[in-house]
Formats: structure tokens, sequence, C-alpha cells
């Protein structure tokens, strides 16, 4: 069953990594599939990510991370998540984050993780299945 509305996804970057290219090419390929992208710039908290999920009302969040910072990062959003009541929301992402803890973080309930490189088709296609099995209103 399709959405009767356009996807909503939060691009975000945070902490103090301030490659910002991915994310920027990245939100504007997933706003050329069709999707409403939230674009939060950069040096966001967990916190500020959460709550501007929250606000805005999205269907995923999709951070950007280089800093090696991916499983504290990925580990605290996904807290406070649960804490506010975001449990339909996906949490997807992507950057330089090593096999072994990429597979740490899916059994932990992050969705797909996405290498440098990655066709930004197969990152819609891979956001659209999920909110559409996942969130269909």
């Amino acid at each position: 069953m399709a959405l009767k509305r356009p996807i909503r996804i939060l691009v975000a970057k945070v902490g103090l990594d301030g490659h910002d290219r991915g994310a920027k090419v990245i939100a504007s390929a997933l706003r050329d599939a069709g999707m409403e992208v939230i674009y939060t710039g950069l040096r966001q908290t967990p916190e500020m990510v959460v709550n501007t999920a929250l606000q805005e009302d999205v269907d995923a969040i999709g951070i950007s991370i280089l800093s090696g910072a991916h499983m504290t990062v990925f580990s605290r959003i996904l807290l406070l998540m649960k804490e506010k009541g975001l449990n339909d929301v996906l949490l997807t992402g992507g950057g330089i984050i090593p096999d072994s803890d990429r597979q740490e973080l899916y059994s932990s309930g992050v969705g797909n993780l996405f290498a440098p490189g990655t066709p930004t088709t197969e990152i819609a296609d891979y956001i659209s299945s999920w909110v559409e099995k996942n969130r269909p209103f």
C-alpha cells in the first residue's frame, strides 16, 4: 500500500564531523526521488536529531557519519527514539563503518547502513520500501 503523501526523512550530521558533502548529495538525491527532506546541517547532538524528528513527524532518520563515533551516535539516537516513542521510524545512515560494527548496529535495531559510493537510487529504494512496509498511512 503506497503512502498518500511524500516520505519525510531527516538527514543529519552528528557531532564534530564537518564533512557534509555526502549528506548534501544524499539529501538532494532523496528530494529528487520525491521525498520531503529536512536537512539539519552540521554539529547536531543526538537529542537535537530526535527532537527534530519528533517535531517534523518524519518516517526516517538518516545519519551521515565519518568521524568514527558511529557506535556511540547510533546507540544514543536509538535510545532516545525509544524514549520518545519513535518505534516506527527508520534509523539508517552511512559513512565509514567497519563490517563488525555494522553487524552490531544491525542487531541493535539500526536499518541498513550504506558505504560511500553506494548508488543513491539504492538508498532511496531501501527507504521507500521500508516506509511502505512499516508506516503505511
